[in-house]
């Protein structure tokens, strides 16, 4: 069994002084993730052409994903056309959706894009277990035009409907979409954090290749798809 180095003990005043001190920069971050949002309220938007997309209940229009709501997330979930576990971070980090309901009250709805055909994407949603509604750009230059094309990275969009005119306001990708997401928060929160070779962290503490804790696609599917 291999130890690795621990943080070091200390009394309780000690630790309760070393705690006050982090205190500080963490209210310091969340008064500027504040700021952040409230500089997000006050961008401009861009009015977004008609697009149709592709969900299970057949085309849509852009403005029909928003499900009569006036706010909409897009995550744009990387696809490769012909493997049959698509990207394993997309998988696992959509993966933790499964309550959406609670944006209702903020006029919201929470949906996956993808550029893989309806048909396979439905499907490989049923396999891993995923609980979001799924559309498809594959036919559509909707996913290109905002930043998530053919075999490119993931991405997540923001919009807003006024009637049938539809508006673009915000856009992010790679170590952006974290703020989605509760799983990075709680790891982080662990004396050991992610485990990552990128992390500062102090001398001994247990580290692997970027990636390497996470869950694979086979692996999503087998704790949440009742489809294997």
């Amino acid at each position: 069994m291999t130890t690795h180095a621990s943080p070091p003990v200390v009394d309780a005043g000690t630790w309760q002084r070393h705690l006050d001190e982090l205190r500080v920069r963490e209210k310091a971050a969340t008064r500027e993730l504040d700021a952040i949002a409230a500089q997000r309220r006050r961008m401009p938007m861009v009015k977004m052409p008609d697009y149709t997309l592709e969900g299970e209940q057949g085309p849509a229009g852009l403005v029909d994903v928003f499900g009569g709501r006036s706010q909409l997330i897009a995550y744009h979930h990387m696809w490769f056309a012909g493997e049959q576990w698509q990207c394993p971070g997309c998988t696992w980090f959509t993966s933790q959706f499964t309550r959406l309901e609670f944006l209702d009250n903020y006029d919201a709805r929470f949906v996956i894009v993808t550029q893989g055909p309806i048909d396979e994407a439905l499907a490989y949603k049923r396999r891993v277990g995923n609980t979001m509604s799924w559309y498809s750009t594959a036919n559509s230059s909707f996913g290109t035009d905002v930043g998530a094309p053919p075999s490119g990275g993931f991405a997540v969009n923001v919009f807003l409907r006024d009637g049938d005119t539809v508006y673009r306001t915000w856009h992010t990708n790679g170590r952006g979409t974290e703020q989605l997401s509760h799983s990075f928060a709680l790891i982080d929160l662990l004396p050991y954090g992610r485990q990552e070779e990128w992390q500062d962290s102090p001398e001994g503490w247990p580290q692997s290749p970027t990636y390497s804790g996470w869950a694979s696609s086979e692996a999503v599917a087998a704790l949440y798809g009742p489809y294997m």
